[in-house]
Order: structure tokens, then C-alpha cells, then sequence
């Protein structure tokens, strides 16, 4: 532990305030947080900074995110805990036994009570557990047994052990009334009994120089040496006897902790001097402390009667805390002539020699700013703004909201101040302070810095950022330039410095400056490098080192000329006490600084380095497909081994104090480190190979812990294993002979092809061959038709003509009959001959003959004539017959026996029987008619 610095704490804190304002850092934990019963007896921490705390309902788990709740098979009060390499022992009512991880990472509980002949006593419970001589002593009131992780050992003290202490390699057990015995082997030796130790408890037994210091419960503490007891006469006796010591615990440093059950924590230093009472007055959330334990980071841990508590001794952070909430928030602070006075949203406050918070009357109201210049303490007042004398204020300005004041450059007596309507100038003149307003502008300055004697800078409280010109008289301002378009980033939140002579502009994006040559605001990389572009000053500007808050909380000092040198503050209980945007640090002595909060403020010491060392993650649980897998079976080194396409989940854990979290790394996969989201690295779709997955813890200061690695192995895929490469053999082969069977197939079934194109073909020219012939014969058969119709036609012709003959020759005998029928014996013998010739003339046997002949050469003309005109006679019809065979009227006349003229008739009346009109030849339509 680093060692406080006594001139500075003691010096300052016992000369200004008194030891119970003044206090550690404290964070409690609630019910609420730890979700179990109220009391807690006792707490230990593991080599893997895991907390566990003996609850009354069970064993309680914290890895510095959560608390987790393991119960003992029968539900009951757990009283005392202790680790021991990586198995967490405990007491409990009628039972005690050991915690371990089982192969799933899982807590489960082994019981020794099983292991005690007799079995333990009735209602007997087991508050204390330490480990000695590699053995685990576990104590009652009524026994002590002795674990060697083999037989459990049971020793029956003559009277109630009240507590074990190891002191110099021995083990020593007080008693209630009997004195102090030595365990030796498996026997109590009487070690010192003294009437004045009668009717008190020994809470403690240490060796300090060379002597026993031993402390009671109700009568304090007493030297033993050269078996002679001796009262103490340390300042911290009264407390402890007064309030009922109950918990004892020694730094290295000599620093005491006397844990009481009336009135929280003591801390002494090695003189017995009291440093700190920590209780409710001053942030302890419970005032009876049940257990506690100091870690190897020097945090104490105590179980109170209600809740958890957690106290950082390893620090030179102290609070001032008002807990009845009469201070207020805090705005600023400032030591002055030998006394710290305390500006507040209620007023203005002071601490005096005799150690009490006094407020100054007339001061009621917000104070905005406190600031000593030429031996001058200002308060900047909601109401005007004040002189400071002593526990005195005085009145010198009725300008409301004295935001800010600076001393004009180069003049004496003369300052400009940042008020809620504009700028104003106090100047003493003969002992007597003149204010004024410098007029031109009303804007509200919230900051203001010197350019020079003449030239100022103003940032609005909200928006804009304006250069200010004097005149020489300092009577009125000469000119007001607005800079919030010549090249500032942002206009809002604005905040201007002075850092070594350069105007220096805070926006919401980053650090910018003044250019004078350019006459415009440009970025100012260096200060983004140096301070980060969401960080902004805290402190007076013209302090070293600066003093810096950045958006995550954390406050650090630091020098402009070396980056080397820095001092961070990273505390998650301040955090929540910050007066948002109105952060102030003030320099109080020599490397000691306050920093202001709600109900309180801070104090800080520079020389003091974070030597916070962060936790290496600890895998909790590994889940293959949502399946826990067996820790037990991934050993520190070891490859875990996975399928082709499994997910894995890790639950990462890691015990630190401050807020922290995981990132991870695969720098096969990809470069760089990534967070993990809720302490669950959950990886899917890993392509198969080697990798290794890198895991660290990060706190918010930054601490980075030493790297865990995971070896993970993602075996190929099926096919591209050795089954898969027998496979493609096997599909190999098979689309080789596929493929010969498929070429082979394709050569019969081109051949097969070809002898079906060559039939084909060959089909096609028989088939070609006898078409042609077919059409021959048909040819043939149509020319002997044709001739033979050619035959028929000239045969119908020859004896259609010869019928014309014959009846002409009939005819004729008629008419040589008809001149000589006066020759005739009578009348009826010539008629008969001449109707004897009629009837040869007229034969029907010979016009149906005529008319097959004609229809088979016609092809059924007389049908097709008569289906087109019904209202043809046969008569008509022979004369279209002869027509069609195209023979004129005087062959178709004896042919008809009727005269030529007669056929002229016909003919006539056979063009109107067919519809035709006059233009059209009866011989042409009817010769049409095939």
C-alpha cells in the first residue's frame, strides 16, 4: 500500500476539519443489489478477486459485475467463509464443509460435518474459519475442528472460544473467561490469563514490535509483554469500548480498523491516533459491522447489519460529506488566509480552527465563484458579489451573477467580471470599490480570458463566442465581435482559456484557437492529441497541471510539457455526485486539490498514482450449440476443440472494483480489439482452422489487464475431412465410370441413330420410290383414262354423228315420203311408215346409251346440271348435251327431230330456264361445267 503522506493529510486535515467529516471512499451495497437477507457475518476474497460473503441465506458470489446466490442444501445461515487455493470453505448453523467448480464451472458443496465422530453439537454454528499450518480450522463458540483434507478433528475447549489469531506462526484461541490457549499439534497449551481480561471477549490478538497488543469488546486494548498486561493509552480506546468492538483488522502500514457494533468504522494510525470514523453521518449505509476483511489490495470489505460495503484505504481520495444535505452542491472551494471556505448553492461556508462547518451570514443564495487575487477573496453571488474577511462578507456589487472574475493585465487594482448581463469593471480607488458596467453588451459571460490588456474574450453561458475591445480608460467597451462564424466548430457549450498566451476554445467537437495572423478560429490538433476532443478543463487555466474531466468521468491532471506525468481519478461513486458542467477543481496546498460535488467535495492528492491493477478475465462458462461444456477439460493452454458449424458462447468474467468491461480479439479473423457485449462473446460461422481468441479486461481509467487466451480449433466440414476425400474418391470414380457408361451409351445411341436415320432414309426413298411409282401408275392410269375418254369422247362423237347421219337420212326419206304419199294405197300405210321413222328418228334405247357414254366422259354432267337447275326437262337436257359436245344448231336439229329454227327456240328458252344473262354464252357456261 503506498503510504499517505502525513505532512500533508495530517498536517491539514487535523488542523482544519474534523476526522469525522472527513472520510474514504465508501460504496454500499444494497439489498437491492445483492438480491438476499440483510446481515452479513462474513467476507472473503479469492485469488481471482471474486468476493464471497457468508449471507444469511447463503453464500453470496461477486466478480465485480454481479452478485450470484449459491444456497446450502438445507437453506441456512451461512456465518463464516474462506478461500483456500480454489476451494471456498464455510460455516453454517450445525454444518460446515467446502464450495468447489465442478467440471462445468458450476459451485457445489461437499459437507465435513459428515466426517465428525460424534456428529456436531445440536444448535452449535461455526463463526469463524482460518487457515493454518495447511490445515482449516473451523471455530464454534463450544469447539474448534480441524480439517487436513482428510479427517476432520474436534477440540473441546473448558470454556466458549470467542476468536482465533495468527500471530507469529502460532495459533492462538481466546476464551471467555479462561484465558488465551496455543494450539500445538492436536492440544490447547495455556499461553496468558489475566483477571482484567474476566468478563469481556478478545475480538483481536497481533504482534506489534515486540509485544501482544490484544483488544476487547467493551474494555479496549492492552499490551502484553513479558506475560504482563498493561492498558494502552491510545486515543482510539474510548471509541471502541464505548461502541462495542466487534471486527479487528491491521495494515501493513501499521494503520488499525476497529469495526464496532454501534458506530461503524475507526481507522487509527500506528500511534492509535483516529484518521477516519466512517458511519451513516458520513456515507456507511449501516452502523453495526457484523465482518470484515481486508483484501490484498488494501479494500475493506464489511458486512454489515444491513447490506454490503466496500471502502478503498489504498487511495489519498478523501470526501468531505455532508450527509444532512444543510451544505448543498458544492461549486467551488478555496483556501484563504488559514481557512477553507466552501461556495454552495445554499450560501457560503466555512471551516474554522476548532474544527466545525460554519455558514457566513448575508451569503444565503447560489455561489458561482470563489478567487483570491492580490490577497483579495471575491465571491461571485447570484445576488452581486462579495469581499471575504474572516467569517465576514461585504457587500461591493449589486451586478447579479458574478460568474467569473479576472484582473485586468498590467494594471493595478482593476478587474473585469462575467456577469448574467454583461461585463462589469471593480476598481479600488482610495480603499473603496467602484463597479461599473462597460455597456455595449448584455450578453450572459460565463467565461471570460485576456488577450492582452485591451482584448477580451466572452463565451456566452450557452451560445457564441465574442472578442471584446476596450478603450484605455476602461469606460465603455469599444467593440463586440461575434466569432461564432469565423470558423468556430460549434457555438454552443462553449468554453475559452488562455493556455500559454493562445486563445483557446472548448466546442462540442473538439479544441480550437484563436489564429491572429488569419483573424479566424482554426482546430488546434494539438490539444486534441494531448487532452482527447471530449474532454474540458476543470481548473483555473493558468494551474499546473491542468485538470481535465472527460465524458466517461474520469478527471485527470496533467502537465502541457509532459505527457508522461498524470494523475487519474476514476471513481464510480463520484460520478454520481458531479455538479454537471459546473466541475471545479481548486489547488489548496502544495499537490493537494478539492473538487467539488453535490453535498460535499473531494480532496486530492496529485503526487498520487493509480497503481490500480485490473483483473485477467476468467472464462465462466463455455457453450458449444447452447450446451455447457466441461471446464475441467479445457486446461490453462489447451485447444477446445469444435465442429464445422457450431456456435460457441463464453461468459467472461473478471473481479474488479472499478466499472470495467471485456473486449476480445481474433487476429486471424481480424485486426484489432472488439467490446463484448454483456460479458457473452458469442462466435457463429467460423470458417475451420487454428485460432486464438484473446480476451482483457479494460476499467474505465483505462488499466488494461494482462491477456487470457482461448486456443479454439474448428474441425473441416465433412466434406473436406478425411471421409469427405474418400468421398470425392468414391464420387470420383463413380463419374468416371458415369461417365464412360454415359459415353458409351452415347455411342450406341449414336449408332443407334444412325442405323434408325439410315432405315429412315432408306424408308423414305422406298416410300419416295413408290410415290413416284404410284404417281406413274396413276399418271398412267389418268392417260388411258384420258384416252380412253379420248376414245369414248370421239366414239360418243362418231355416234352422235352417225345418229345425225342416220336421221338426217331419215329425214330426208321423210321428205321424199311426204312429196310421194300420193303413191301410198292409203293415207294410214304412209303414216305408218312415217311414224316408223319418228320412232327410229327418236329412239330411247339409243339416248340412253347416248347419255351413260356422255356422263362417263363428262363426269355426271346432267347430275351436276340438274342439281343446279331443277327446272330442267329431259328435252333440255339433250340440248345442253349437244351443246356441250359443241355441235351446231343444224346437227342438233335432226338429232331432236324439230326443225333448225326450232333448236334457235330452244336454245333460247334453255338461257332463261338457267338464269343467264344476255352477255353470256349458253355454249361457253355450259362447256364450264366440269
Amino acid at each position: 500500500m503506498k503510504k499517505i503522506p502525513l505532512t500533508l493529510y495530517f498536517t491539514f486535515l487535523f488542523t482544519l476539519v474534523c476526522y469525522c467529516q472527513f472520510s474514504p471512499n465508501i460504496y454500499n451495497y444494497s439489498i437491492a443489489e445483492y438480491k438476499a437477507s440483510n446481515q452479513n457475518w462474513d467476507l472473503c476474497r479469492a485469488k481471482d478477486g471474486k468476493v464471497y460473503v457468508a449471507n444469511n441465506i447463503g453464500l453470496l458470489e461477486y466478480d465485480g459485475l454481479d452478485w450470484k446466490l449459491f444456497q446450502l442444501p438445507n437453506k441456512t445461515t451461512v456465518r463464516s467463509v474462506l478461500t483456500h487455493k480454489n476451494l471456498i470453505f464455510t460455516g453454517s448453523f450445525e454444518e460446515f464443509g467446502y464450495w468447489y467448480e465442478n467440471d462445468y464451472g458450476k459451485l457445489v458443496y461437499q459437507s465435513l460435518s459428515d466426517l465428525i465422530k460424534p456428529q456436531i453439537s445440536a444448535n452449535e454454528e461455526i463463526w469463524q474459519i482460518i487457515n493454518y499450518d495447511e490445515k482449516i480450522i473451523f471455530r464454534s463458540f463450544s469447539s474448534i475442528y480441524i480439517y487436513d483434507f482428510k479427517n476432520v478433528y474436534r477440540i473441546q475447549p473448558s470454556s466458549a472460544v470467542i476468536s482465533l489469531n495468527l500471530v507469529d506462526g502460532d495459533l492462538l484461541l481466546s476464551t471467555l473467561n479462561t484465558g488465551i490457549y496455543r494450539l500445538q499439534d492436536k492440544s490447547l497449551i495455556p499461553f496468558f490469563y489475566d483477571e482484567a481480561l474476566k468478563d469481556t471477549k478478545i475480538i483481536s490478538i497481533v504482534k506489534k514490535e515486540d509485544q501482544y497488543l490484544i483488544l476487547t469488546s467493551l474494555k479496549g486494548s492492552f499490551y502484553l509483554r513479558s506475560n504482563k498486561l498493561q492498558p494502552t493509552d491510545y486515543a482510539f480506546n474510548e471509541e471502541i469500548k464505548q461502541h462495542q468492538l466487534n471486527k479487528f483488522s491491521k495494515l501493513e502500514n501499521g494503520d488499525m480498523v476497529f469495526g464496532t457494533i454501534k458506530d461503524g468504522v475507526y481507522i487509527a494510525n500506528s500511534k492509535g491516533e483516529i484518521k477516519f470514523h466512517i458511519s451513516k453521518e458520513n456515507g456507511l449505509a449501516n452502523n453495526t459491522i457484523l465482518g470484515q476483511f481486508l483484501d490484498q489490495k488494501d479494500n475493506l470489505w464489511l458486512g454489515l447489519d444491513n447490506g454490503i460495503a466496500s471502502i478503498d484505504l489504498d487511495n489519498t481520495s478523501y470526501f468531505f460529506n455532508d450527509i444532512s444535505g444543510k451544505l448543498g452542491a458544492v461549486y467551488d472551494i478555496v483556501r484563504h488566509e488559514g481557512l477553507l471556505y466552501i461556495g454552495t448553492n445554499t450560501g457560503l461556508f466555512f471551516l474554522d480552527d476548532n474544527n466545525n462547518l460554519n455558514f457566513i451570514d448575508g451569503s444565503q443564495g447560489q455561489v458561482w465563484d470563489l478567487k483570491i487575487i492580490d490577497n483579495n477573496l471575491f465571491c461571485g453571488h447570484n445576488e452581486g458579489t462579495f469581499l471575504v474577511n474572516k467569517s465576514e462578507i461585504k457587500k461591493i456589487s449589486d451586478f447579479t451573477g458574478g460568474w467569473t472574475i479576472q484582473k485586468v493585465p498590467e494594471h493595478d487594482n482593476l478587474y473585469i467580471q462575467g456577469t448574467y448581463a454583461g461585463l462589469v469593471k471593480f476598481q479600488q480607488k482610495n480603499g473603496k470599490w467602484e463597479t461599473k458596467h462597460m455597456g455595449k453588451t448584455t450578453i450572459p459571460s460565463r467565461f471570460l480570458v485576456f488577450e492582452n490588456p485591451y482584448t477580451a474574450w466572452v463565451a456566452h453561458a450557452y451560445k457564441g463566442v465574442y472578442k471584446v475591445n476596450f478603450n484605455k480608460s476602461y469606460d465603455t467597451i469599444t467593440k463586440v465581435t461575434n466569432y461564432g462564424f469565423r470558423g468556430l466548430d460549434s457555438e454552443y457549450n462553449t468554453r475559452v482559456y488562455n493556455i500559454r498566451n493562445d486563445i483557446v476554445f472548448k466546442t462540442n467537437n473538439g479544441w480550437q484557437k484563436y489564429e491572429p495572423l488569419l483573424d479566424s478560429i482554426v482546430p488546434f490538433n494539438l490539444l486534441n492529441k494531448k487532452f482527447g476532443k471530449h474532454s474540458y478543463i476543470i481548473s483555473e487555466q493558468s494551474m499546473s497541471p491542468i485538470v481535465l474531466k472527460d465524458k466517461k468521468g474520469v478527471i485527470r491532471f496533467k502537465y502541457i510539457n509532459n505527457d508522461s506525468v498524470e494523475t487519474k481519478i476514476n471513481n464510480k461513486l463520484i460520478k454520481k455526485r458531479y455538479i454537471v458542467d459546473y466541475e471545479h477543481v481548486s489547488k489548496i496546498d502544495d499537490a493537494l486539490y478539492a473538487l467539488n460535488l453535490d453535498n460535499g467535495f473531494m480532496l486530492i492528492d496529485e503526487t498520487f498514482k493509480d497503481s490500480t491493477s485490473v483483473f485477467k478475465p476468467k472464462i465462466e462458462t463455455i457453450k458449444i450449440n447452447g450446451d455447457r461444456i466441461k471446464l475441467s477439460s479445457i486446461k490453462e493452454d489447451s485447444t477446445l476443440k469444435i465442429k464445422y458449424n457450431q456456435s460457441i458462447n463464453l461468459e467472461i468474467s473478471s473481479s474488479n472494483s472499478n466499472n470495467h468491461f471485456f473486449e476480445y480479439s481474433i487476429p486471424s479473423l481480424s485486426k484489432g480489439w472488439f467490446k463484448v457485449d454483456n460479458r457473452n462473446l458469442e462466435l457463429n460461422n467460423i470458417n475451420h482452422g487454428l485460432y486464438n481468441i484473446l480476451l482483457r479486461t479494460i476499467d474505465d481509467s483505462g488499466n488494461t489487464s494482462e491477456i487470457k487466451t482461448l486456443q479454439l480449433d474448428v474441425s473441416p466440414p465433412w466434406y473436406k475431412g478425411t471421409i469427405g476425400l474418400l468421398l470425392y474418391v468414391l464420387v470420383l470414380c463413380a463419374l468416371i465410370s458415369l461417365f464412360y457408361y454415359l459415353h458409351h451409351r452415347k455411342i450406341q445411341k449414336e449408332q443407334r441413330l444412325m442405323r434408325v436415320k439410315y432405315q429412315r432414309e432408306q424408308h423414305k426413298l422406298l416410300r419416295e420410290k413408290t410415290l413416284e411409282n404410284e404417281k406413274h401408275i396413276v399418271q398412267l392410269k389418268n392417260e388411258s383414262l384420258q384416252n380412253e375418254l379420248k376414245i369414248k369422247s370421239k366414239q360418243l362423237a362418231n355416234n352422235a354423228m352417225a345418229l345425225v347421219k342416220k336421221n338426217e337420212v331419215l329425214q330426208d326419206i321423210k321428205k321424199e315420203l311426204a312429196v310421194n304419199k300420193e303413191g301410198f294405197k292409203d293415207y294410214y300405210s304412209y303414216k305408218k311408215l312415217i311414224k316408223k321413222l319418228n320412232n327410229s328418228i327418236e329412239r330411247k334405247d339409243e339416248w340412253e346409251v347416248f347419255e351413260e357414254n356422255f356422263n362417263q366422259v363428262h363426269d355426271e354432267f346432267f347430275t351436276k346440271l340438274k342439281t343446279r337447275h331443277s327446272v330442267l326437262t329431259p328435252k333440255d337436257l339433250k340440248v345442253c348435251a349437244y351443246i356441250k359436245m359443241n355441235l351446231a344448231n343444224k346437227e342438233i336439229a335432226p338429232l331432236m327431230n324439230i326443225s333448225v329454227r326450232g333448236v334457235e327456240t330452244h336454245r333460247y328458252r334453255l338461257k332463261k330456264k338457267l338464269d343467264l344473262e344476255n352477255d353470256i354464252s349458253l355454249t361457253d357456261y355450259l362447256l364450264n361445267i366440269k
